[in-house]
């Protein structure tokens, strides 16, 4: 944990199996900057909240959801999760509960990981499948960066969806439009700014974001893109983010730069 903090400063680390008071203070010493636990234990979570740090602590049953409240967390770890009942156990015990969020580990692999990311009241989720220990020992490295990309890209799933064509007018846009479902037999479909041909090109009546027009990328979570795009160093305009009313989360963002003339956005799935 030292050497990783150490060493990306940016990235959030955590504790996990953190079983005693002790190893709630090595963890912090170590740079840890949130700690999990296989159960809960009230005396080792109220310490660690009262070193200021947060903590994860597992929670199988209502009984041990019930005693997390009392000692004030919002968010806890669901585990085992899958020998626990699954998501289908989760979403059952989760439903009484208000805002608490939850970390499901246990069980967890690049085959189910995005239909549990896909439950509202899951923050984040924690795998081994990553990491595996006999990569580790024979540090195999490349292996290891393979499997996390795919993890993210599996969260992600990024994919193109639509091309916005730039037009002067609406008679400029019917024409392309009409063109496409001559050649290539694409339905159109109108809309209060454009005209579909099929699902892929949207002919716009008029002069669009970008110079030429539009690229949208479709993502399971636009919030979880922003964050990943971000990181990377590529900013978003602000003023084009529109809200899911329910979740609060954002569906809709404009990059702030254009590629090739064309603006790009992210879509929500």
């Amino acid at each position: 944990i030292k050497n990783i903090t150490e060493a990306y400063p940016e990235m959030l680390v955590g504790a996990g199996t953190v079983l005693t008071c002790e190893q709630v203070d090595a963890a912090i010493a170590a740079g840890s900057k949130f700690l999990v636990s296989p159960g809960l234990n009230p005396k080792v979570t109220a310490y660690a909240l009262s070193k200021g740090i947060p903590m994860l602590p597992g929670c199988s049953n209502p009984s041990d959801v019930e005693a997390a409240l009392e000692l004030g967390l919002s968010t806890v770890k669901f585990f085992p999760a899958e020998a626990a009942g699954g998501l289908k156990m989760l979403k059952a015990m989760a439903a009484p509960y208000g805002q608490l969020t939850f970390m499901p580990t246990g069980g967890i692999s690049a085959d189910n990981l995005l239909e549990y990311l896909k439950f509202g009241k899951i923050i984040a989720c924690g795998g081994s499948f990553m990491v595996k220990d006999d990569l580790v020992k024979e540090k195999k490295w490349d292996e290891i960066t393979a499997l996390t990309r795919n993890a993210v890209k599996t969260m992600l799933g990024l994919e193109f969806i639509h091309m916005g064509i730039n037009n002067e007018n609406a008679e400029e846009a019917e024409r392309g439009a009409k063109l496409f479902e001559l050649m290539f037999g694409m339905p159109l479909r109108q809309t209060s700014k454009s005209i579909f041909a099929g699902d892929a090109f949207e002919f716009m009546t008029g002069k669009g974001p970008g110079k030429c027009g539009h690229i949208a990328i479709r993502t399971n979570f636009v919030d979880r893109a922003m964050a990943y795009f971000k990181r990377m160093g590529f900013e978003f305009d602000e003023s084009s983010i529109t809200y899911d009313e329910k979740s609060g989360k954002p569906k809709f963002a404009y990059f702030k730069d254009e590629i090739c003339g064309f603006a790009i956005h992210l879509l929500q799935k």
